[in-house]
């Protein structure tokens, strides 16, 4: 029998994620079927990253030659992103509408990025002590499972699978503590470069995840996708957790979202705008533009493809760092004016209600209007025939001879 390495508590039961979440099922049901990529391959001529670059306390994380078919059970993690993860559907590369403050206020309540209908989102305002306490030890319990569990000798897709969400489980804990907040970097809140998780005896940051050991040892470029770094601008948190079953296809899916969203590309100014993640991953894996054009080709959806092939300059653009949750930040109890909520604007002093006071019990105004721009958002999506779902074939449970593809 394959041994399964699970936690021994479960995360978030499904009655207490639709309390704190107020999310219903058919929210995290709406979607079309999206076919698997037909091709998920790494770019041809990739020389492997050297192992011999990696720190030397990052050494033993280095898959070995030997494999031992263990795998990780992470039915808890599923099970949780699939309640607390809000999809936003693929992007219509179109940048979302201007946001007018407020009847009788200068303020704008919520998000204000035109990035803010791409990419899905982490519901941080529902999260409640108890679910944080929750997140936290699962941390711990992959941290548990990391350190007794030789993880250089499990299969690749299981090694890549668990890095990807340690990491992932390890940023939502860090942002959930300093929430509310509404950029990654305010207050001096960088994650990027913090020891978040501890594997072996050995303190990890989130870039020593991505940089030190999985770009070091993995030569597919499409591993990038996997990392969820809180940030708008960057790739989508995806609303399954990663297996060793999974791996290979989801990162493809995250690669065809992302490339082909403008966060992923944009064209202005006469040059290809292109995220800083690439940036970031260049040393590993983009040689040169050619090679980056070359994997941004292989994932873009026909428009972008054309995008690429016509613009021959290349730069990298900012990173929008606004935290990708649903209201930026921004409180349950908002001061608005209550004229323009109660009363249409038409209020009277005989009703005895001030103009501004605090609003208690009603919808997050943040959050209802963004979700009111996601539904028009995916309406058009429909309209133009952009596919907004996605299904994945396999559910982990293989034989050694029915394995998936592995990631390289």
């Amino acid at each position: 029998m394959t041994p399964r390495f699970t936690s021994n508590r479960r995360l978030y039961p499904a009655a207490l994620l639709l309390a704190a979440t107020g999310l219903s099922a058919p929210l995290a049901a709406e979607s079309a079927p999206l076919a698997v990529p037909a091709s998920s391959s790494s770019i041809q001529n990739q020389s492997p990253n050297s192992v011999g670059s990696m720190p030397a306390a990052f050494a033993q994380f280095a898959p070995a030659a030997e494999r031992r078919e263990h795998r990780i059970d992470y039915q808890h993690w599923d099970e949780a992103l699939g309640w607390f993860v809000v999809p936003m559907g693929p992007s219509i590369r179109q940048g979302a509408p201007r946001v007018d403050p407020l009847t009788g206020t200068r303020r704008i309540f919520g998000h204000e990025s035109r990035y803010r209908l791409e990419g899905n989102r982490v519901a941080f305002s529902f999260l409640t002590p108890q679910i944080r306490q929750s997140i936290t030890e699962y941390r711990a319990d992959l941290e548990r499972i990391g350190s007794d569990l030789d993880l250089s000798a499990i299969p690749r897709n299981e090694q890549l699978a668990f890095w990807i969400n340690l990491h992932n489980v390890a940023m939502i804990e860090a942002l959930a503590a300093e929430y509310p907040l509404s950029e990654i970097g305010e207050d001096g809140v960088s994650l990027d470069d913090t020891k978040l998780v501890n594997v072996g005896g050995v303190a990890l940051s989130p870039r020593d995840i991505r940089e030190g050991i999985v770009y070091a040892n993995w030569r597919d470029p499409k591993v990038m996708y996997g990392f969820w770094r809180g940030a708008i601008g960057g790739p989508s948190i995806q609303r399954l957790a990663y297996t060793g079953g999974n791996v290979d296809a989801l990162l493809a899916l995250s690669a065809e979202e992302f490339v082909s969203s403008l966060r992923g590309i944009e064209r202005w100014g006469g040059a290809l705008r292109v995220s800083p993640i690439y940036d970031e991953a260049a040393r590993f894996y983009f040689s040169d533009t050619d090679v980056l054009r070359a994997h941004l080709t292989q994932y873009a959806r026909d428009d972008v493809r054309e995008l690429i092939s016509e613009t021959p300059e290349v730069a990298y653009k900012r990173l929008e760092n606004d935290l990708a949750d649903l209201a930026r930040g921004e409180s349950q109890m908002l001061l608005v004016p209550l004229t323009s909520i109660e009363c249409g604007g038409s209020c009277s002093a005989s009703t005895g209600l001030s103009d501004a006071m605090p609003v208690r019990n009603r919808p997050n105004l943040a959050i209802q209007r963004l979700m009111q721009e996601r539904a028009e958002k995916l309406r058009r999506a429909r309209s133009r025939g952009i596919r907004s779902g996605m299904v994945i074939y396999g559910d982990g449970d293989y034989s050694q001879d029915e394995a998936p593809p592995e990631v390289e």
